[in-house]
């Protein structure tokens, strides 16, 4: 069994837990995530099971849309309501337009610092593992992208929060760095991820629902329906061609390639994945050298 799994987290476990309670209802051992949720945090998951693990690459970067919940006055180590209270400051007068406007500045390409308790590795070591041990070290920040981060309303000291951003962006550092601008320090209280790149929250199912084997059977996306790739489709009696990772041509295809670089999926005429592949142009010596073509290289086979 193989194919991608949309889950809905609860409150209360790791991204692993839910990982572990994949394996155990299934039976299969080779479940993994395509990006982490922190325990306090709810929504939409994405798990690969069987071979579709070898997706999770492609799947990890996608862009991220999150629902939350600010709090103003408070200041954390973690930048979250689970973490040790540092500061608890009054909130000083301020409307929604304002908190909006110190919102803007972090739209865009931004560099973020992640937060001490947080699983990026320094020095070959969890931060968060630092940090129990009441370490502080520098880190370096990353460049992501937050396309939208809005305040949807506000009620002193919780701000409603809808944010549209690149993977990798940590919600509770914007918070911090916002409830900083403000003036008395923030932390984030509430965090729902809705989608991942097209899934979204209302595909999702509940992790207690997902118990045994033909729950999440029922519910598993093919493979080849779980990627925003451009499709090419093989013709048939030439799934030998790419299982032995063989060059294809555009004459071994059931219709032309749409691109002319890139990934593309490899698919037969059901619509199972066979394989990703990189397609490249190709010349010809009797058209002076001049691109005439393409060729598509399988590079993860899946049959």
């Amino acid at each position: 069994m193989m194919g991608v799994l949309l889950v809905d987290k609860p409150s209360g476990m790791t991204s692993h837990d839910v990982v572990d309670h994949i394996r155990k209802a299934t039976g299969i051992r080779r479940v993994g995530h395509t990006g982490t949720l922190d325990p306090a945090a709810t929504g939409l998951l994405v798990l690969c099971l069987g071979k579709a693990t070898r997706l999770s690459e492609y799947l990890t970067g996608l862009d991220k849309v999150y629902e939350g919940t600010m709090e103003l006055g408070t200041v954390t180590d973690s930048h979250d309501k689970d973490g040790n209270v540092l500061e608890s400051n009054p909130v000083p007068e301020i409307d929604v337009t304002e908190i909006q406007n110190i919102f803007n500045t972090f739209q865009g390409r931004i560099e973020q610092i992640p937060p001490m308790v947080s699983a990026v590795k320094i020095g070959g070591e969890r931060l968060y593992k630092k940090a129990r041990k009441g370490e502080v070290v520098d880190r370096p920040p990353r460049t992501v992208t937050v396309y939208e981060f809005l305040a949807s309303s506000y009620k002193s000291p919780e701000v409603d929060l809808y944010i549209r951003c690149s993977s990798g962006v940590y919600v509770r550092a914007l918070c911090h760095d916002a409830g900083r601008i403000v003036g008395c320090g923030a932390i984030l209280s509430s965090l729902r991820r809705v989608s991942v790149g097209r899934f979204t929250i209302n595909d999702a199912l509940p992790l207690a629902e997902l118990n045994n084997l033909d729950a999440v059977k029922k519910h598993l996306i093919p493979m080849g329906n779980a990627l925003d790739l451009p499709k090419v489709l093989l013709k048939d009696t030439l799934e030998c061609l790419v299982a032995t990772g063989g060059t294809i041509d555009e004459k071994d295809l059931e219709s032309g390639c749409p691109v002319v670089e890139g990934w593309v999926q490899i698919q037969n005429r059901n619509g199972a994945l066979l394989a990703l592949g990189q397609v490249e142009l190709f010349g010809d010596k009797m058209h002076g050298g001049m691109p005439v073509g393409v060729k598509i290289h399988p590079k993860r086979v899946f049959i």
